[in-house]
């Protein structure tokens, strides 16, 4: 018995080792990619790459991200890898403007994982192709001006709500979590303009609208090694059968979507809303321009009208619009609101501009008078600079690719990252970046910037669609709690936040707290 256990254990032992070999002469042979190209790289370690600290849950990955952007800071671009897999990050501006404009066709998708036994993955996001071209096509006249104003209405009555429930909490001497104050700010507007629903997330913070939106952006291991994956390895994701997200999220937003367009469409009741957009895409396949006016962005024209929006792909809209709605915007403000609390000067002069445009406008937050608050616009550009929500811009070749001005040729499947962090914080366009400084975004100032530096939003065809909507309500969101509220730190907030490691967007580990005064 001795023998045959020693027997066994002898044989394990020369398995293991023979795996432990194969696997490191693997990853031996995949990270000699870049050196054999001649491309500068960041040097990996087995067998996370240039990603460990951000697996064992030490670093967020932008902020990794950044890191390896100011690696090699004399360099055009930095080769890496997210796992075994050779990267390039891209740090030369004239690139960007190849990489995401003019050279889109070969770089318009993102390469992410698509878990396509949930119909609800197909949104704009995560389609590629023809098929994202036209849903694109289709859903840029949502999102026109006109649109905006119809909605603003819905998005200004949850913020007058926010200011009477901070108005509360200042009363009490309470200090304020803001991301969460003002996720379910967000929460509100978007269930309402996306669903119709009023949930009242301000006042009711359990409401199930609130608990789904946690669950899909709550930090965890899972959920932070998931996102991981992702971004660097969606095959891996794919052949161990993992999923996107909880199904009964996927089931709770489809049965809401269905069950709203059936109310609707059996009351023939009209919403100047979201879902009234998607529900046109449905039954007509374009969207009504606005009145005076061609639609803006892609055109009319060319937008296939027999190509109807099926039920699946309208609640996909409407699940992505509401995921993505709702958590950037929150996470913009509660930043905005944090470095205002830590420059109580900019936040003075920016109290003068709302208190004049309000006065102008007999004291009535309007769609324009947002418009005429060009401080304001500054602030909030200034903080998505320092603080951007998205860290990482993510684009895959669909074809060889070789770099302008270079011998280096890319291969189909080579995914390209642009630290948005990176280019953010970099002193080479933002001198001094860990400085607050809304003046950076003087008309003067941005005409002086070389372009493809500043990209809170992406750039290119593939930008964020939602990109007005998202500046509109957030814009809302200050201009309610600063034209009655002056914002403070408290005892123990840190001017310089510490980001979570296991958030797929820009997020503080420890919460912005602040303290509302009323002015008045």
């Amino acid at each position: 018995m001795a023998l045959l256990l020693e027997s066994w254990i002898g044989d394990l032992v020369v398995v293991l080792s023979a795996a432990v070999l194969a696997l490191y002469l693997w990853f031996s042979s995949s990270y000699k990619c870049w050196k054999n190209k001649g491309v500068p790289y960041a040097e990996p370690t087995l067998p996370f790459g240039n990603f460990t600290r951000t697996f064992l849950g030490r670093e967020a990955f932008g902020v990794t991200m950044q890191r390896i952007y100011n690696r090699l800071p004399s360099e055009r671009y930095v080769g890496f890898y997210g796992v075994d897999r050779p990267m390039l990050l891209i740090r030369d501006p004239d690139l960007l403007r190849n990489v995401l404009v003019k050279d889109f066709t070969t770089f318009h998708d993102r390469g992410n994982f698509i878990d396509n036994g949930d119909p609800l993955n197909r949104h704009l996001v995560a389609l590629e192709g023809k098929e994202w071209r036209q849903l694109r096509t289709k859903l840029s006249p949502t999102f026109t001006s006109g649109k905006l104003k119809g909605m603003f209405k819905i998005i200004q009555d949850c913020g007058r709500e926010m200011a009477d429930v901070v108005g509360e909490m200042a009363d009490r001497g309470e200090s304020v979590e803001v991301r969460e104050l003002i996720a379910r700010f967000t929460t509100d507007v978007i269930s309402s303009v996306a669903f119709g629903q009023e949930c009242n997330c301000l006042r009711n913070p359990e409401h199930e609208f609130r608990q789904w939106g946690r669950k899909m952006f709550e930090p965890s291991t899972a959920t932070g090694i998931f996102v991981l994956l992702m971004f660097l390895r969606p095959t891996l994701l794919a052949s161990l059968g993992l999923k996107g997200g909880p199904s009964a999220v996927s089931k709770y937003f489809q049965k809401m979507v269905v069950d709203t367009v059936a109310y609707r469409e059996k009351n023939n009741f009209r919403r100047k809303d979201f879902m009234d957009l998607l529900i046109q895409l449905k039954n007509k396949g374009f969207v009504d321009p606005d009145k005076g006016q061609a639609a803006e962005g892609e055109q009319q024209k060319d937008i296939d009208t027999t190509d109807k929006l099926s039920m699946g792909d309208l609640a996909a809209q409407a699940f992505i619009f509401f995921g993505a709605g709702f958590e950037t915007s929150s996470t913009a403000t509660s930043f905005t609101l944090h470095e205002l609390a830590f420059n109580p000067d900019i936040q003075s002069k920016l109290h003068d501009e709302i208190d004049t445009v309000l006065r102008e406008n007999e004291g009535e937050i309007t769609y324009d008078a947002i418009a005429r608050m060009t401080y304001l616009d500054k602030v909030l550009s200034e903080s998505l600079r320092k603080n951007p929500p998205l860290t990482t811009l993510i684009r895959e070749c669909n074809q060889d690719y070789k770099i302008p001005d270079s011998d280096v040729v890319l291969e189909k499947g080579t995914k390209i990252a642009v630290s948005v962090l990176g280019l953010h914080r970099d002193p080479k366009y933002y001198p001094d970046p860990e400085r607050f400084d809304p003046e950076r975004f003087s008309e003067e100032a941005k005409a002086q910037r070389q372009p493809y530096t500043y990209l809170p939003f992406g750039d290119g065809p593939r930008n964020c669609i939602g990109m007005r909507l998202g500046l509109l309500q957030t814009k809302v969101g200050l201009v309610n709690l600063l034209s009655k509220y002056n914002v403070r730190p408290t005892g123990n907030t840190k001017a310089n936040l510490d980001f979570h490691p296991r958030s797929g967007i820009l997020m503080s580990k420890t919460g912005i707290h602040v303290k509302f005064e009323k002015r008045f």
